[in-house]
């Protein structure tokens, strides 16, 4: 697959992570995506892939592509044999400014970005997109329609500073301590937070560190669960295993064996570092493991 990404210029850096381009036969038809601190947006220009938002969750179709806030549970991916489409990896507070629908309406709720954009506009978007020269041109452009939608948001600041310092510790802060040192009582820090980001503090300090610990897992080598939780600030290895179900539906283990069978299959692949092939989880020796 073609993977093409830059940083966009400010002050969308204050509010996004990276500009993307992915083009090609994906590794696997569906994946796994774990959650993640961030929220991601993507303008499809290829056949419609599918999105089930948690194991109960019924799939749907995203032809023109989708918005996603900071999740709380792992996304299921199913791709087309061909994809093609550019996107945003978006700071938790940074789609807030760039969607006029509120972040707490959309959690866990992936929507198409017709529907928060407009049809017209996504069509003019994607038109432009088509005919740009190249991957990097294609980025030129989404980062001006990106430019060109910013607005001001209410508490923005608070939770970006807020949002800061929790991923400066890795998610391992007290919340009373971050609400009494903005000066706001916690109920209104979790009301801004549920506004911007779709979470309150706390549940985003608890992907936060599930995230940091998780991808400083080196798959080719053995794993101390019980040291590696200890490290990261869980209370033992049994909370830690609760958390990463909690996140992913896996055990540590079962999660590291999925790992190294895509490490196996496609080194050195560009989404080898997050994304889980879906059909090897629901084979039947993991689930009885």
């Amino acid at each position: 697959m073609e993977y093409v990404s830059r940083v966009p210029r400010p002050p969308l850096d204050g509010l996004i992570d990276d500009l993307y381009y992915l083009e090609g036969t994906p590794p696997y038809a569906r994946l796994m995506l774990p959650p993640m601190p961030g929220a991601l947006l993507i303008v499809n220009l290829g056949d419609a892939f599918r999105i089930r938002a948690g194991a109960e969750g019924a799939p749907a179709d995203y032809a023109d592509g989708c918005v996603i806030t900071t999740p709380t549970r792992a996304l299921e991916f199913g791709y087309p044999r061909h994809t093609r489409s550019v996107g945003v990896h978006v700071k938790p507070w940074g789609l807030a400014p760039l969607v006029p629908m509120p972040a707490a309406e959309l959690c866990d709720r992936p929507v198409t970005i017709e529907q928060v954009w407009g049809r017209a506009a996504v069509a003019a978007l994607q038109d432009r997109l088509a005919a740009a020269d190249g991957p990097y041109e294609m980025l030129a452009l989404l980062e001006d329609e990106l430019m060109r939608r910013l607005s001001s948001t209410a508490g923005l600041g608070l939770v970006r500073h807020t949002s800061s310092v929790i991923a400066a510790t890795r998610g391992a802060v007290a919340i009373g301590d971050l609400s009494a040192a903005a000066g706001v009582s916690s109920t209104h820090l979790a009301q801004r937070f549920k506004e911007v980001v779709g979470v309150t503090p706390k549940r985003l300090a608890r992907t936060h560190r599930f995230a940091a610990t998780v991808l400083s897992i080196n798959p080719a080598e053995t794993i101390d669960w019980g040291e590696l939780a200890g490290r990261a600030g869980y209370f033992d290895q049994a909370h830690f295993s609760h958390e990463f179900r909690a996140f992913t539906g896996l055990t540590p283990t079962q999660y590291l064996e999925v790992r190294r069978r895509f490490l196996r299959e496609h080194p050195g692949h560009v989404l080898d570092s997050w994304p889980l092939p879906i059909d090897f989880l629901q084979e039947p020796r993991l689930a009885t493991r």
